[in-house]
Parts: structure tokens; C-alpha cells; sequence
């Protein structure tokens, strides 16, 4: 294993802190916690937070500030964060309007925050949440029941965060978040496993030849092995399994999200971006947002997912359009 690191166990301590440093303008690192909050004067409006373990940079913390994340939390590398953790992210993003919380579907992730929720609760403030399971590869896998939460996770950000930013109630953001989610899809593929660097070697590994569709974000298993395949062969994959999600009819208005899963360079990730761009053509699906990039990654895993969220209702093109301040978005 070659990594730039020092001490493995001390690799997601010392990221913060890189990360702190140099996004000091936007961001600052909640002292004793695992915690990036953004330097903001509070207004009294909802706050919005979320997190998960760490390896998949810049998610979440990258989405902190202005018009995005109120703090994000960050656990362990593919380890849920811990409740203390949650209810210190909570008492810093609160603004007195209550915090909205936005967690991905694992089984650790679900628990700890909802248990972060009745402590905060306990002390007076009022959390809602919602869970994001946007990935359609496989219903049911490790750390999960139902469906995944991978990179569609990052649109609910900036959705919601943009609902907060316009003072929304609490309420109102629950009822736009629950809308959402159904309406984010997400599938992706695997081209090599991702090393944890505790551990120090890959978490699965496919043959030099070989491809896996619908890997999880921590290498959980997909729905298909193959031979690897030419970049329009991949597309249409992956584009006719979100099919099975999206009606892909003519005069569709869609949104896509083309993410790098962490070692799969830009020149690849435009080729895969012109073969969809291509085939939703073909469909007469109007693309309506389009955004490409290392969003929600893998550590090191070589692949990409690709995600459809139906834009039926103009305010959320408005909202995804919206500028926002932070470190990655």
C-alpha cells in the first residue's frame, strides 16, 4: 500500500485539519470533534447537516457553507459517525429554527443520528431528518435495508440547502425533502476496490479485465460481473438500469450527476458524459442540469455512478442552479 499518510489510524484527524486550514475563510474544525461547521453569522434559520464515515471526499464536509451544509460530521473511514459526534454537529448548526438532518441509508447511520435526534431533543431542539436511498443497483446489501444512499445524496444537499438559506420552516423542509428523494436515482460501477488505509490492502478485487456494476460507496457487492467494455457500452448499462426508475420519454426534463468514484480521471469521466449525452438524446430526454466530478468517491476505487434526478418542479432547477460558498461544490 503506498498512501501519503503518516499514521493510519490518525488519517481522517489529520484531513480535517488539512481541510480546516486551508478552507479557513469558509469553514471552521468544532474543537475535540470530528466536525466541520461553517463560519456564518446565524440568522435564525433552519439548519442542515449531514455526514457519514469518511473516505468519500469531499463528501460531506467539501459542502459546507454558505447556501449548502450548516456542519457536517465526519465518522470514521466507512465507519457511521457517533452519536456524541451528531449531537455536538446538531448544537452547532442550530440557529434556533430547529436542524434538519440528512443521513444515508446504512443501518449505523439511521441509528446514531436518530439516536443523536432524542438527545438533542431532550435539550430543547427540534431535528427532523430524512434518509436518501437513491442507489437502484440492489434492494438490499451490507449495512442496509432497502436501498443504498450514495451520490444523489449531494443533490439533496444543495436542494435543501437552499431552502434553508431562504428561511424555510422546518416543516416546509421536511415536506420538500421527502418529495426528493423519491425523485433521485443512482447506479454506478466498479472498475477496482477501494483500500481503507487500516486496513491496507483493497476491499475486493476484480481481475484486470473485469468490471462490476452496482458496487456500493464501501465495496459492498453489485448486481453483475463482466469483461470490460468500451465507455458506450457502459452508458447504456447504466443508463437502461435507471430506466427501470425514470421513464426515459420524449420531452422528460432530467438532471445528471456524473461521479467519479475516486481514482477515475476527468478525460474519463467526459467520454462516459458524451456516451449518456448521446443516448438521452437518442431518447428525446431533455437534460435540463448537468453536473460531472469526484463527488461522493471510494478512497481509491476506479469507477463511476451516474444519477438522474426527474426535474418536474422548476424551483428545484432553480435551487440546484442557485451559487452557493463552499469548498467543492
Amino acid at each position: 500500500m503506498k498512501k501519503i499518510i503518516n499514521d493510519p489510524t490518525a488519517v481522517v484527524d489529520e484531513m480535517l485539519d488539512g481541510l480546516a486550514y486551508i478552507h479557513s475563510d469558509l469553514v471552521y474544525r468544532v474543537e475535540g470533534f470530528d466536525i466541520i461547521a461553517r463560519k456564518s453569522e446565524k440568522t435564525g434559520k433552519v439548519g442542515l447537516i449531514s455526514g457519514g464515515g469518511s473516505g468519500h471526499e469531499p463528501s460531506h464536509a467539501g459542502f459546507v457553507g454558505e447556501g449548502m451544509l450548516s456542519a457536517a460530521i465526519c465518522g470514521a473511514v466507512f465507519t457511521s459517525p457517533t452519536p456524541d459526534q451528531v449531537l455536538q454537529a446538531i448544537k452547532e448548526a442550530d440557529e434556533g429554527a430547529g436542524v434538519f438532518m440528512v443521513i444515508k441509508n446504512y443501518s449505523g447511520d439511521i441509528m446514531n443520528f436518530e439516536m443523536a435526534q432524542e438527545m438533542a431533543e431532550m435539550e430543547g431542539i427540534e431535528v427532523a431528518s430524512v434518509v436518501v436511498d437513491d442507489d437502484i443497483a440492489v434492494e438490499d446489501s451490507l449495512y442496509t435495508q432497502g436501498r443504498r444512499g450514495v451520490a444523489g445524496t449531494i443533490l439533496v444537499h444543495k436542494i435543501l440547502g437552499d431552502a434553508a438559506r431562504a428561511g424555510k420552516s422546518q416543516t416546509e423542509i421536511k415536506a420538500l425533502a421527502d418529495e426528493l428523494v423519491k425523485k433521485i436515482h443512482t447506479v454506478g460501477l466498479a472498475l477496482s476496490g477501494a483500500t481503507v488505509p487500516e486496513v491496507g490492502k483493497p476491499g475486493f478485487v476484480l481481475a484486470d479485465d473485469e468490471i462490476e456494476f452496482g458496487i456500493g460507496i464501501h465495496g459492498e457487492p453489485g448486481y453483475r460481473k463482466e469483461k470490460m467494455q468500451p465507455s458506450k457500452d457502459l452508458a447504456k448499462e447504466l443508463v437502461e438500469k435507471l430506466s427501470q426508475s425514470v421513464e426515459l420519454k420524449s420531452g422528460k426534463k432530467i438532471g445528471i450527476l456524473i461521479n467519479g468514484m475516486g481514482a477515475t480521471p476527468l478525460m474519463e469521466q467526459y467520454v462516459f458524459a458524451a456516451d449518456v449525452a448521446n443516448l438521452l438524446a437518442d431518447a428525446g430526454v431533455e437534460v435540463v442540469y448537468k453536473k460531472l466530478g469526484n463527488y461522493m468517491t471510494s478512497i481509491d476505487m476506479a469507477g463511476i455512478s451516474l444519477t438522474f434526478i426527474e426535474l418536474d418542479q422548476p424551483d428545484w432547477l432553480t435551487a440546484l442552479n442557485s451559487p452557493v460558498t463552499t469548498a467543492a461544490w
